[in-house]
């Protein structure tokens, strides 16, 4: 099997619960952001190549999250958005701290080779990590203004704009944020050996972004189907 169809399986399976969790309530929405936010910090450690360009696991959890945001603004408001937002972000420091508390033990003889495997997922150079926190609150914050910024613009219409418009800008972000934080800015304070060259960060944002925004295209269909889920106005 390929990738890129493995990729499609995935999207699919990802946005399909992403509807299960709003459909089974508000706390669930929330729930599922947090998994989904620790599940890519840990899938992105993870190298692929998808349709030809070099892509991390995290790409399709993390683009499941843009949705669930998308749903709360949609249908409880921005202020219980920006708490799904906070959560997310307070789920990603815990499994940061967490993860890298559980590699300072010292494993034991009856180690089957966990240890090693944790070792390989969990450490992270600090650029990374700070990388991503600050992206992941900056984009998200930006996605939920421009969600109710369109709204209030198109004055409830045209959902698929406001859907769209947002989490594509909104991709932009971070994008940009992480991999300049991460492989420019930050190494250079704490001497991490993940310096790239300019050159080198702006295809990775290219790539990342590119695969970010085919996955909230594919999404348009569910936040749409949202509405026979739920009753609400019409739109």
């Amino acid at each position: 099997m390929s990738n890129e169809l493995i990729f499609l399986i995935q999207t699919g399976v990802g946005l399909a619960f992403t509807l299960v969790a709003f459909k089974m309530g508000k706390a669930w929405l929330f729930g599922y952001i947090a998994i989904c936010i620790v599940l890519a910090n840990i899938f992105v450690t993870k190298q692929i190549t998808l349709f030809g360009i070099a892509a991390t696991g995290g790409n399709v959890v993390y683009g499941a999250v843009f949705l669930s945001t998308d749903l709360l603004a949609e249908h409880y408001g921005k202020v219980e958005a920006k708490k799904a937002v906070f959560l997310g972000f307070s789920a990603a420091l815990f499994y940061t701290v967490m993860s890298q508390l559980i590699l300072l033990y010292e494993a034991s003889n009856a180690d089957w080779g966990a240890a090693a495997g944790m070792a390989s997922i969990f450490t992270s150079a600090p650029s990374i990590i700070i990388a991503s926190l600050v992206a992941y609150l900056l984009s998200q914050f930006h996605d939920i203004w421009a969600f109710e910024w369109i709204r209030e613009k198109t004055e409830g219409r045209l959902l698929w704009l406001r859907n769209n418009g947002s989490t594509w800008i909104s991709q932009v972000i971070d994008s940009v944020v992480f991999a300049s934080l991460a492989f420019l800015v930050l190494p250079m304070i704490f001497g991490s050996e993940n310096s790239l060259s300019l050159s080198a960060v702006a295809e990775i944002v290219i790539s990342t972004y590119f695969l970010k925004v085919f996955v909230a295209t594919i999404d348009t269909p569910f936040i749409y189907f949202s509405y026979h889920l739920r009753a609400a106005p019409s739109i």
